[in-house]
């Protein structure tokens, strides 16, 4: 290769590492569901809900944002961050007004108006974490009411509410902006098994698309090792298996030892020692695709072991907001299947994307074509980014520019590729190893975040 095409190559490895550089900015301040636990006695329905306090009252739109660092609000969010829980609490309780206008609250149809009881603000602790709080709003009933229906407005994200106290109670997951089922104050409104498995695939591929982060660059790490069937379907096979033992050990308890452990040891939650180790899963298999052409002999069980360690992250997402204790299994099921979906959604996107350029490199005769189809792509993805459409971000929970910035750069290296398609392997010189290079670095700062920052 001359050295103009080397340094060529160099330049679009450069852009690569900055686009995917910028997925990291969404690690540090996690948007949360809210947790709301409802009762109802003596003609009053009262609700307990555990969520981020700070984040309502700087204003941040929880739907539009995975991470409160990507909010305008930012800056406003760690002050109220830094205040003491008196001072939060009476900032809280000035703006509840605000937010009690956005609580759809109806009995038998008829809208209730929520009052604030209690606002209970836990310790400042660490900044760079969310702070557990918990506000508690109740409301008269009218005489001979029987039903109830309950949402909130969507920049109040997503909301898991929870009726306590009566037999078959509703359980909603229900994202932001989203209205509960109409059910009954006297309970059995329980969901089927069936209905509450089809109702958690949404949520575990939400946890993967587009909230997943780490997993979706873990994913890609499988991928760009090489673009083929047998190999990749081994990886994801062994990666699921793996996952999927350890989420349903956590989930049913069996992991409670190592929590127990660490936190006896070493003062530390067990999850502050599996999150650097996921982010030090994804520099693996993204360093071994860049000296390996195939899968060497280890790769099988150190991707299993991995999985293994994605399962507790996976399982960490759960107890934010629990599971359906009558319908347990049915709900772990269900978001297990949507965590495949997502993460074949992402292999299947990527595919799409690198396909032409696989093509070309594989001695197909379409190198005008790909040049037109990349062309219109890139064209696309940078008018993305320049309109930032609204109803897209919301769907991303994410900038535009999050995702589209990066597959911006994955077609500009695959027109580079079809371009010097006469060098060999000039996929993989150019695509597969820039984007396993990029992925590496992130997970690479991830780990350092994750530990020292």
């Amino acid at each position: 290769m001359t050295a103009a095409k080397v340094a060529f190559l160099r330049l679009l490895s450069s852009a690569v590492l900055v686009w995917f550089t910028t997925l990291s900015a969404a690690q540090a301040h996690e948007v949360l569901p809210a947790i709301g636990d409802l009762r109802a006695d003596d003609g009053v329905v009262t609700v307990e809900v555990r969520a981020n306090l700070e984040s309502f009252v700087a204003g941040i739109n929880l739907t539009e944002v995975a991470d409160t660092n990507e909010s305008a609000e930012a800056a406003t969010y760690d002050e109220l961050r830094a205040l003491s829980p008196t001072e939060l609490q009476q900032r809280f309780e000035a703006f509840w007004p605000e937010m009690a206008q956005g609580i759809t609250l109806t009995a038998d149809g008829q809208a209730l108006t929520p009052e604030l009881v209690q606002v209970d603000v836990g310790p400042i602790g660490n900044v760079e974490t969310v702070r557990p709080s918990t506000i508690t709003f109740n409301a008269q009933l009218p005489e001979g009411a029987e039903t109830l229906q309950i949402g909130w407005a969507p920049e109040f994200g997503v909301l898991v509410l929870r009726q306590m106290d009566v037999p078959e109670p509703y359980d909603g997951y229900l994202e932001a902006g989203a209205l509960s089922d109409e059910f009954a104050l006297a309970g059995g409104n329980l969901s089927t098994g069936w209905e509450t498995f089809v109702d958690y695939i949404p949520v575990g591929f939400d946890h993967i698309v587009p909230k997943g982060l780490d997993h979706i660059l873990f994913v890609l790490g499988l991928f760009f090792l090489a673009a083929r069937f047998r190999p990749l379907l081994l990886q994801v096979s062994l990666f699921t298996v793996a996952h999927t033992i350890t989420l349903a050990l956590a989930a049913l308890g069996h992991t409670k030892f190592m929590d127990d452990f660490f936190l006896g040891t070493f003062g530390i939650e067990f999850i502050a020692v599996v999150e650097p180790l996921i982010a030090l899963s994804i520099v693996y298999v993204a360093v071994e695709n860049i000296f390996m052409k195939g899968i060497s002999p280890w790769r099988p069980f150190v991707i299993f072991i991995f999985g293994l360690l994605h399962g507790l992250g996976f399982a960490s997402v759960l107890a934010e907001f629990g599971l359906p204790e009558a319908t347990f299994v049915p709900a772990l099921i269900g978001f297990n299947v949507g965590v495949e979906v997502g993460q074949l959604f992402v292999i299947a996107v990527m595919f799409l994307c690198v396909w032409q350029a696989l093509r070309v490199d594989r001695g197909a005769n379409e190198a005008a074509r790909g040049f037109i189809i990349y062309g219109a792509l890139l064209a696309v993805a940078l008018a993305l980014i320049a309109l930032n459409p609204a109803g897209l971000a919301a769907l991303l929970e994410n900038p535009v520019w999050l995702f589209a910035g990066p597959l911006a750069a994955v077609f500009v290296l695959c027109m580079a590729s079809i371009g010097l398609r006469d060098q060999q392997e000039a996929y993989r010189r150019l695509v597969a190893v820039p984007c396993s290079l990029a992925i590496a670095f992130v997970g690479a700062y991830w780990f350092i975040e994750r530990t020292i920052l």
